[in-house]
Order: structure tokens, then sequence, then C-alpha cells
């Protein structure tokens, strides 16, 4: 089979490598149908996070069952699925909280090799989202949609509910790639009224008009702020969407949110910020990985079936599985929001 390798910064190849087996009665094998480059994959990418050479890459796909372990009874071989980056066992603590990304029993390495045609995907049972029917039932707009919910599309819902948005919010989103777009996505579904969204690109500020957003701010750094109370009439806003992970972004998040309101962090942070400004406007900063299965299930499929709502959008460019090289490329260089990746049909 072939498979995406990291080779070293900046460089992407295809190798032929031996199909996965299963290795643990909870183990299932996937053929991939789609997959995609995900904006936390350019991190290594780009050399600014270590990797090991020649490993196998990815964390998003959906796919096709192809084969389960013993233990593995709520999929069968042939089912179409979402493929979730989290690996929930279901009946931990964690899990059993709604927070199957800090699953207490993952497997170390689990993540690497979806940007493939076959994959070993442990703590199958449970994690694995069931889709209806099969891939040719849907169109090419829901296959991406679908595609969304292994992790970006969840991952926007995450900050929106960990920052605990409710009906009638005002909502900040800081960052406008494809996890700040969802984000937009996800305070609508939750009911806020007005949505902020922080976006430099004209490209990216459309989609988020289309995914929902009320407002653009355009401005940077301090004038974004401003721009930001002049739209609350200095009060700031009920929910703040950080979405990009960077220190600065997390302090501006705490300066354009109202006193008392909850900040939902899913941007992977490079450094931790002081907490004295927090502190002293009793604002809540909580996040971190998402939780696929559980906000799928819950919300998310349902939502992408009925047609509510549409996150596929994000991705801008497609590829083939051989065109790895130019998929990372086109994000790197901010050609695409987001990468798509057609494996098989």
């Amino acid at each position: 089979m072939k498979a995406a390798i990291f080779v070293e910064p900046g460089k992407m190849e295809i190798t032929e490598t031996a199909k996965p087996t299963l290795q643990k009665p909870t183990d299932a094998i996937i053929k991939v149908v789609r997959a995609c480059v995900c904006g936390s994959d350019l991190w290594w990418y780009r050399g600014i996070s270590k990797r090991e050479k020649n490993s196998f890459v990815g964390h998003e796909a959906i796919g096709i069952v192809e084969e389960v372990g013993t233990d593995v009874t709520n999929v069968k071989p042939g089912d179409f699925v979402i493929v979730p980056f989290t690996h929930g066992c279901g009946h931990c603590a964690a899990c059993k909280a709604g927070f199957d990304g800090n699953c207490l029993n993952q497997e170390s390495g689990g993540n690497g090799g979806y940007q493939g045609q076959y994959l070993r995907y442990t703590n199958a049972n449970w994690a694995l989202v069931k889709i209806p029917g099969q891939p040719t039932d849907y169109t090419d707009e829901q296959l991406n949609s679908l595609l969304a919910l292994s992790d970006v599309m969840a991952t926007g819902y995450h900050a929106a509910f960990t920052a605990e948005v409710k009906e009638g919010d005002t909502v900040v989103v800081i960052g406008d790639g494809a996890v700040g777009l969802c984000g937009v996505i996800g305070a609508k579904l939750r009911g806020a009224k007005r949505i902020i969204s922080l976006s430099h690109h004209e490209d990216r500020a459309k989609l988020a008009r289309e995914f929902g957003a009320t407002d653009i701010v355009s401005e940077r750094g301090d004038e974004a702020v401003q721009r930001v109370l002049e739209l609350t009439d200095g009060a700031g806003a009920d929910a703040v969407l950080e979405c990009v992970g960077a220190t600065s972004a997390i302090e501006q998040a705490g300066q354009v949110a109202r006193p008392g309101a909850v900040i939902g962090r899913v941007g992977v942070p490079q450094t931790e910020p002081s907490s004295n400004q927090l502190f002293w406007t009793n604002i809540g900063l909580r996040g971190g990985m998402a939780s696929v299965t559980t906000h799928d299930r819950a919300v998310l499929l349902d939502a992408v079936l009925k047609g509510e709502i549409n996150p596929g959008k994000v991705f801008t460019k497609r590829f083939t599985l051989a065109e790895i090289q130019a998929a990372y490329e086109a994000m790197d260089q901010r050609e695409a929001i987001k990468s798509l990746l057609i494996v098989s049909e």
C-alpha cells in the first residue's frame, strides 16, 4: 500500500509499505477514502517542532471498515465511518465525562498513517463514528463535510463548547484558519446572536460570514482589541474562541472578553501566557484536545446529514495522495485554507 511519510522539514514523500494488520482485539483496519492536511501538521513540516524522519503522517480521515478485532461489535466490515484522531475508549473517566480527547486508554503513537491507503485504528469499538450508507450515497460536498468531522469541525465546536457559548451570546473568534472558521459554525450552532471574527484575509472573511459571522475585524493587535470593544459598547464578548495557540492570541482573548467570560482554547499553545490579566477580570481559560467522537454523536453528524452546516467548504484545494508534497506546500504558502486528499473512491 501507499502512504505519506515525513522525510525532513519541507519534504514529504509517498512510500510503499506493508498494509497494517490487527494487533489487538480492539483494533480495526480502515480503507481510507478521504484524508486531509491539518494546520498542526505544518509545525513539523516547517521545522518548528520535531518529528521522527520517515514517520507516517495524518490524523483526519473518513473510510470503510475493512476488518475488525474480536472485541469490536459496534462497527463491522463494510461500514462507512468517520475516523477521529482521539481514539476514545468510551469507558474511562475522561470518556464518560465527555472528554474523549483526553481518553486514559489511548495507545501511544496512534496518530499517523491517516494520509495513506489503509490505517490501523485503535479503540475502534467506541471511537469510530458510523455514517449511514456508503460514500456513493453522498455528494462530493457532503463527503468533505463528513471528513471535517474527524477533527477540524469538532475542534471548532469544542472551542465554543468549552467557552460555554449559549443562546443570545456575543462571541469573538480569534483565528481564521479552518479551525477558527469551524469555530464560527460551532458558535452559531450553540445559539450565539453575534459572532465577531478576527480575520485578515478576504477569502477567509468571506467564508466566515457564510458560516455565520456577523462582524469582521480586520485590524491587528491593539487596534483589533479596540475595534472589538467598540462593537460591544466597551463591554467585551460573552465568550472568546481562541483557535491559534500563540501566546499573543490568548492574551488578546483576555483583552476582548467581558468580566466573567470564558475563553475556549483549542489552538495548541506555543507557550503559556501570564494569568494575571485573566485573574483581575474573573475570566475563565479552558479547553484543549477536542472531544471528537462525543461532539460528532451529540450534534455534528446530524447537523451535516440534515444540511444545517457545511464545514467541508474549508477545503479549498484538492489533491491525490501522490500529490502530497503539493498539498503541504499549498497549506504552508496559504494558497489553501485546508488541503483535501482524495485517497480512494
